[in-house]
């Protein structure tokens, strides 16, 4: 059994809650402080020494013993061999951990640059990821005031991979289409019909003045898959693979619908395309995208800023051993912490690390039952993830981009898109990695490790280019002087899982972050937890003022969410 070292006591005022929180990564993190916006008393608690859970941004030295722990985690890490007093009225479950990363893979090609900027970098664990401006992640920032303590860049552009090797660009606007020399005339006339279409669909749809009956499109077609409705507007290849995989996000390759494992139907391309157009702009960002200054790790950070306004107590650096079960009716009660000290709730959440074992045999019948059901189940989906770091920017003059690998345009057994996302560094741009360097993330869904590291090591060298060796050549392509030089990198393969159905009664266990390129439906599974825990309850009230509001940024260049 793995030792854990020795931990203080926390000795807080009060030992009972209404809400126990375990992990602070983001549906943790909305939880605790929609509770606490509720007049809820919440304890938040976190192994690590550090907010975000697997959703932070850390250093790249932190990053390495994170994922290589997480990979390699004990059975028992979670145990704890201390055993319930006789004087209590409640038994101690032991808890386990579940592993959530495998076949971490890193390769270091310039040391002791690396090693000299180590804490210079602020790197995702959870990336790519992006907020759409007009999305309900978004929306719910503003809604709970978290805002107030955070800024944003917009993400400066948009690109498709055309399977030739260029970088295309996304036309999402009318003005983008426009300038796009890649299109041809036809082809932008094309694609402007076709925004126009869907337009005066949405119009009518919403009752607006303007629309007609007559400009919606009809029942059949809003059921068909959107591929098909897609090429019934006889839309060239080029502009289905843009709105597609570009501009809806979709995962699989649509194109073949016997084998695809998400159609997207037209209904919902339609949303999704009314999502992105809407978010064209808002908030004074140049294009549909945002990233917040610092990382994504930023976006954990600010909700738990927002519970501990709110009155919600935080310990890290404190791991929970055991669930404290009622002896006499099997209920759940409370958590054992690391230091031996127990605390009590009467709602536990906890991240998906951990693994919640079946009580004694000696437990009551319906107490079994209802914790075989008590796990998170597992997507038999992985997620691909990659992060790099390089010497240069792969679109002179853009430090912000994201760029989309269709189905089939790296190899032909690709049957879902890759998605990277370059980041640039120094104090002037979004303060993830030092001046002159950028740090570029990569993901794909896949079934296996095998299919998931061929997905990111074919994206990668599509891209990048390794040192210059001793003998003097570089490896890669005859053109590998124009692409940028790979540093660092490090991939890994990290589990999925969802919530089931039925769940304990009192104990709520979060998902893992998903394979999606934004929060949307990350956030929109955490609602449905908080409202199967308080459904009485409003998930953030109105308030009649904002919680406290940092400093502003001295960068003015920053974009600050407002209503």
């Amino acid at each position: 059994m793995t030792e854990l070292p020795s931990y203080l006591p926390i000795e807080l005022e009060t030992t009972t809650f209404d809400l126990i929180v375990v992990g602070t990564g983001i549906p943790e993190s909305v939880i605790a402080a929609a509770a606490s916006a509720t007049g809820k008393t919440v304890l938040h608690l976190d192994p690590n020494d550090f907010y975000g859970s697997h959703s932070a941004s850390i250093h790249l030295n932190d990053l390495t013993s994170f994922l290589n722990y997480h990979a390699n985690l004990p059975s028992t890490a979670a145990a704890n061999t201390n055993s319930a007093s006789s004087s209590h009225d409640f038994t101690a479950l032991n808890l386990s951990l579940r592993s959530l990363y495998s076949n971490v893979e890193t390769s270091n090609y310039a040391p002791e640059t690396v090693a000299q900027h180590s804490t210079k970098f602020s790197v995702d664990l959870g990336g790519p990821r992006v907020f759409l401006c007009a999305d309900k992640a978004t929306d719910l920032l503003i809604k709970s005031g978290v805002n107030s303590y955070l800024d944003f860049k917009g993400i400066e552009a948009s690109f498709i991979w055309d399977g030739s090797g260029r970088l295309c660009d996304v036309p999402d606007s009318r003005s983008a289409i426009f300038k796009d020399k890649s299109l041809s005339l036809l082809e932008k006339n094309q694609l402007m019909r076709f925004f126009k279409l869907v337009q005066r669909h949405l119009g009518a749809s919403d009752g607006n003045d303007e629309g007609r009956e007559s400009s919606k499109i009809s029942e059949e077609d809003l059921e068909s898959p959107f591929v098909e409705f897609l090429k019934k507007m006889r839309l060239p290849p080029k502009i289905k693979l843009i709105i597609l995989y570009a501009i809806c996000m979709v995962d699989y390759d649509q194109d073949n619908l016997e084998v695809c494992k998400s159609v997207l139907k037209t209904r919902d391309g339609m949303e999704r395309l009314a999502l992105y157009q809407n978010s064209i702009g808002r908030y004074g960002a140049s294009g549909a995208l945002l990233y917040p200054t610092y990382g994504l790790g930023e976006l954990s950070q600010a909700f738990c800023r927002r519970a501990a306004v709110k009155g919600c107590i935080y310990v890290l650096r404190m791991p929970v051993t055991a669930l404290l079960m009622d002896q006499n009716s099997g209920q759940y009660k409370g958590v054992r912490l690391a230091s031996g000290e127990d605390m009590f709730s009467h709602q536990l959440v906890l991240d998906p690390t951990f693994v919640v074992p079946l009580p004694p045999a000696s437990s009551p019948p319906d107490l079994r039952e209802s914790f075989q059901v008590l796990s998170l189940k597992d997507d038999k989906r992985k997620v691909a993830r990659g992060i790099c770091i390089i010497n240069s920017s792969l679109k002179p003059d853009i430090s912000q981009f994201l760029l989309i690998y269709p189905p089939r345009s790296l190899f032909p057994e690709q049957d879902t898109s890759i998605r990277a996302l370059q980041i640039g560094g120094g104090l002037d741009k979004l303060a993830v990695c030092p001046s002159g360097m950028f740090v570029l993330y990569f993901s794909g869904l896949c079934d296996d490790a095998g299919q998931g590291k061929r997905l990111l090591h074919a994206a990668m060298n599509a891209l990048l280019t390794l040192p210059v060796s001793e003998s003097g050549s570089a490896a890669g392509s005859e053109d590998a002087e124009v692409k940028p030089t790979l540093l660092w990198s490090m991939l890994y393969i990290q589990e999925l899982t969802t919530v089931p159905i039925g769940q304990y009664e009192n104990i709520i266990s979060t998902p893992t972050l998903d394979g999606n390129i934004n929060f949307s439906d990350l956030i929109e599974s955490t609602v449905v937890l908080f409202q199967k825990m308080y459904p009485d309850e409003v998930f953030f009230p109105e308030t009649p003022s904002s919680p406290e509001v940092p400093e502003n940024s001295e960068d003015d260049t920053e974009l600050s969410l407002e209503n």
